[in-house]
């Protein structure tokens, strides 16, 4: 992720001791080398004292589209130069609290010019607050403690913060009458929401060696199964015809809902396939016209590649699982072994028959993210940590995964999900860190709910857990 570092330091003291510019200009470039080699791009600031140099900082990271501002309190700073600045920028704010010393001793000598930021930060925070600015914190010292780490994962929670209030989505097919757990007004969280139009005439018609690169790429992706030459070139016209849209209209996610493709509108049939790769690319994806699924699943990716769109389908009572599937749809990229490539038999909108990519869920730790509305305009982000089992077979018919939630109790999980409100889209992230999730939500505003299971209290034998959210 791309970040701007903002040094903070006190006019007065390059008046009285100008001597000092040099050494917190060394330390200021040894944290932005420390990013770095943590794998971030920076983008640093001159030390920056008063109001005009904070305002020209803040104007430079926006133009250069970081994603997140960290800033560096290198000695004390009065607030009232840099929080306005701030709290008026869209960029979301990490504070790094540290010093370039490890120790304070009795005999502290000439340390305190050095290592007095922190009653900066102090002063800095509580007025970001007071102006609505809401931050992320890691204090520590930079060399002998894990505060450099721990700032990088709050890096990739503010990444997402940053993401998601920009989000682009493309909406194709309209929406599925009647289905309103996931109904939000467009433009909410700041996401631009985009119809799909028709583009006529042969430009908007993919050529023949636009396809014949895309069946060589899906020889090498795929287990090719049952399907007419037919039915996979047509496949593969719409497919194309919807990723050029994509790329022309720059989105980071879209949804299909499939009722709304047909062939009077110039859909020869589903682009079920594209949906798929698309997530594998790391665009994100939701369906049914669910722009708000379709979001989080794009914005997760940036910090969680391995993410797909799913929904929980059937209980498997009688093992202590539960079923999850889309009618065409899935990450192909996080399959068990290759995805199978084969006709599907199309009943639900006037178009043909598409080819589809199945497979199943590979197995191993996972975690469902939730992005539920709430009442009053409210959003509530629910986690829940799972374990995906051994699929029986590598490719199916339909995608498939089975999951089993901690103490193998799918009745209390169910239950407990669903008093939260959950909804019935869901995101699937592999290789997810929780405390992300969790700091990813704060900075939103969100509520936070990560849906644990305890034994309960008493002891008893029965075997019965209770649930409980975490906020």
């Amino acid at each position: 992720m791309k970040v701007g570092l903002l040094p903070f330091y006190l006019h007065l003291y390059d008046e009285v001791a100008p001597e000092r510019r040099p050494v917190v200009q060394g330390f200021a470039d040894l944290i932005a080398r420390q990013l770095r080699r943590r794998g971030l791009i920076v983008e640093q600031a001159p030390i920056c004292r008063v109001k005009q140099e904070f305002a020209a900082a803040v104007a430079s990271f926006e133009k250069q589209k970081v994603e997140v501002l960290i800033t560096l309190h290198l000695a004390y700073s009065p607030s009232l130069e840099a929080a306005e600045v701030i709290a008026a920028s869209s960029l979301p704010v990490v504070v790094l609290d540290t010093t370039p010393d490890y120790e304070f001793p009795y005999d502290y000598g000439n340390r305190i010019m050095a290592n007095h930021g922190i009653h900066g930060v102090q002063d800095f925070c509580n007025v970001l607050l007071r102006s609505g600015k809401d931050f992320l914190i890691s204090a520590g010292h930079w060399e002998k403690s894990s505060v450099l780490d721990r700032l990088v994962r709050q890096v990739k929670a503010a990444g997402l913060a940053h993401k998601m209030s920009r989000m682009r989505v493309g909406r194709i097919g309209g929406c599925f009458a009647g289905m309103g757990d996931f109904e939000v007004p467009d433009g909410s969280l700041g996401m631009t929401v985009v119809p799909y139009e028709s583009s006529r005439g042969r430009s908007a018609e993919p050529d023949a060696e636009s396809i014949a690169a895309e069946m060589a790429a899906d020889r090498r992706q795929f287990v090719f199964g049952d399907m007419s030459p037919a039915v996979y070139e047509r496949t593969l016209r719409v497919c194309l015809k919807l990723r050029r849209w994509l790329e022309a209209k720059k989105l980071d996610a879209f949804t299909i809902c499939f009722q709304g493709i047909t062939s009077t509108d110039g859909w020869e049939t589903v682009p079920f396939l594209e949906a798929s790769k698309a997530m594998a690319r790391g665009l994100g994806y939701a369906g049914e016209g669910d722009v708000l699924t379709a979001a989080l699943v794009g914005t997760l990716m940036r910090a969680f590649p391995e993410t797909s769109f799913t929904e929980m389908f059937c209980p498997d009572w009688a093992h202590n699982r539960i079923f999850v599937s889309h009618m065409g749809e899935i990450n192909i990229d996080l399959c068990d072994q290759k995805p199978l490539l084969s006709e599907r038999r199309y009943v639900v909108s006037e178009t043909g028959n598409p080819a589809v990519a199945t497979g199943c869920f590979r197995p191993g730790p996972a975690t469902l993210v939730n992005l539920a509305p709430c009442i009053g305009g409210e959003f509530k982000l629910i986690v829940a940590p799972v374990v995906f089992d051994a699929p029986g077979t590598p490719s199916t018919a339909s995608n498939t995964g089975w999951f089993s939630v901690p103490q193998r109790d799918i009745s209390s999980f169910l239950e407990a999900y669903s008093r939260l409100g959950g909804t019935h889209h869901l995101a699937l992230c592999y290789g997810c860190d929780l405390a992300i999730l969790e700091d990813f939500a704060h900075l939103m505003g969100w509520q936070y709910h990560a849906v644990k299971i305890l034994h309960d209290g008493a002891g008893s034998s029965s075997g019965q857990h209770q649930w409980h959210h975490g906020e």
